[in-house]
C-alpha cells in the first residue's frame, strides 16, 4: 500500500497574543510539489524503516525514521495492536523547511497502519493520537484535503500557553474554512541555501522569546486575512493577494520570525518584489520562500530567483492541491 501526500505553504499564525481567550489561529495551503510517498508492508512485529536510494538528505531521513517509528508506537498502543509493519519512503520533504513535513510523515505512516486493520479513523483524530495540531491545523486538514485552509486556533482553557505544535498536547483546532486555491495560480518555491533549520527546543524557546505579541498586530493580522486576503483569493485577484502577503509579513508572528534572519533572506525577498513577484512570504519558519505568479511574470520572477540563488539551488514552479491524501493498494 503507497501513500502520497501534500507540502503545505503555512502564511501564518493569527493570534499569539491572546487577549481575547484564543491563541493559535493560522492559514495555509497545500501544494502539488514535493509530495511525501510512503509504501507500507505488513510484517510479523516491529516496525523497519527503508529508504529508497535517491534519498540522500540526512536530516531527511532521520526525521523520517523519528516520526514513522513515533507514529507505529502510537497508533499501536493507542489500538492496542499487535503487528508489525515495514516502511519504505519513496519521497521526501526537507525536514524543518517550511513544508510541514512532521505531520505529513506522522500522519502517512498513521493512516497506513489504520487502513491495514480496518481501522476508520478521521484525520484530526489521527492527529490528536500521534500529537500533531496542537498548535496549526493547516498540516492535518491539508493532509485530508487540501486547498486553502484557515483554522481556529485553540482556547486559553485548552491551550494555556504559547507552543509549537512539536511541544504542545492541545488537540487539531477547529477548520473555520476551506477553499479551492485558484488553479490559474502557479506557486513559485525557492529553499535558500544560508536559511535555518529551526526544531524541538530552538523552536520552544523562540515561542517563549517571542509572545505575547503586540495586541494591535494580531488584530491587524486578522482584518487583513478575513477582509482581504480571503476575499482576494475569491475574487481571483492576485495582484491583491500578493499584497497581503507582503503585509502580513510586516506584523505579528511572521514579521518576528523574519528577524531570525540575516539581510540576504530580507534581500531575496525584495528582489523578486522588485521584479515583479504578486507578495512574497516565508512559509512558517522557513527557509522557504514562496510566491504567487501568473502568465505575466512568472517567467521574471523565476529567472530573479535564479538569478539571485545560483541556477543549482532548489527553485521549482507549482500549483495549489485541491485534493488531500491518495492511498494506492
Amino acid at each position: 500500500m503507497i501513500i502520497k501526500t501534500p507540502a503545505r505553504i503555512h502564511i501564518t499564525l493569527m493570534d499569539l497574543n491572546g487577549s481575547y481567550g484564543r491563541i493559535d489561529g493560522g492559514i495555509g495551503f497545500s501544494i502539488q510539489n514535493p509530495q511525501f510517498i510512503l509504501e507500507s508492508t505488513q510484517i510479523d512485529a516491529g516496525v523497519v524503516v527503508e529508504f529508497d536510494d535517491s534519498i540522500t538528505d540526512e536530516d531527511a531521513i532521520d526525521e523520517c525514521n523519528l516520526k514513522i517509528k513515533q507514529a507505529y508506537e502510537d497508533i499501536c498502543n493507542h489500538f492496542d495492536l499487535d503487528i508489525g509493519f515495514k516502511f519504505k519512503v519513496h519521497n521526501a520533504f526537507s525536514a524543518h523547511s517550511g513544508f510541514g513535513s512532521g505531520t505529513q510523515i506522522a500522519l502517512a505512516a498513521a493512516k497506513l497502519i489504520t487502513e491495514t486493520v480496518g481501522i476508520d479513523k478521521s484525520s484530526v483524530e489521527l492527529s490528536t493520537i500521534v500529537g500533531r495540531g496542537g498548535t496549526s491545523g493547516i498540516g492535518t486538514y491539508g493532509f485530508e484535503d487540501g486547498g486553502f485552509i484557515a483554522d481556529g486556533g485553540h482556547s486559553l482553557i485548552e491551550k494555556e500557553t504559547f507552543l509549537p505544535s512539536s511541544a504542545s498536547n492541545a488537540c487539531p483546532p477547529p477548520l473555520i474554512a476551506r477553499f479551492d486555491f485558484p488553479q490559474e495560480w502557479d506557486v513559485l518555491v525557492a529553499i535558500p541555501p544560508y536559511g535555518l533549520s529551526i526544531h524541538d527546543g530552538e523552536e520552544i524557546d523562540l515561542f517563549k522569546k517571542f509572545c505575547p505579541l503586540p495586541q494591535r498586530e494580531v488584530e491587524q493580522l486578522s482584518h487583513i486575512v478575513f477582509m482581504n486576503l480571503i476575499p482576494a483569493m475569491l475574487e481571483r485577484d492576485i495582484e491583491e493577494f500578493g499584497k497581503c502577503i507582503d503585509e502580513i509579513h510586516l506584523r505579528g508572528f511572521q514579521k518576528a520570525e523574519l528577524t531570525l534572519y540575516d539581510e540576504r533572506m530580507h534581500n531575496l525577498m525584495h528582489h523578486l518584489r522588485d521584479n515583479g513577484a504578486y507578495g512574497v512570504g516565508m512559509s512558517s519558519f522557513g527557509p522557504t520562500i514562496y510566491s504567487i505568479v501568473d502568465d505575466n511574470n512568472r517567467e521574471s520572477v523565476l529567472k530573479a530567483t535564479k538569478e539571485f540563488l545560483g541556477e543549482d539551488a532548489p527553485i521549482f514552479i507549482t500549483k495549489g492541491q485541491n485534493s488531500g491524501y491518495v492511498i494506492e493498494k
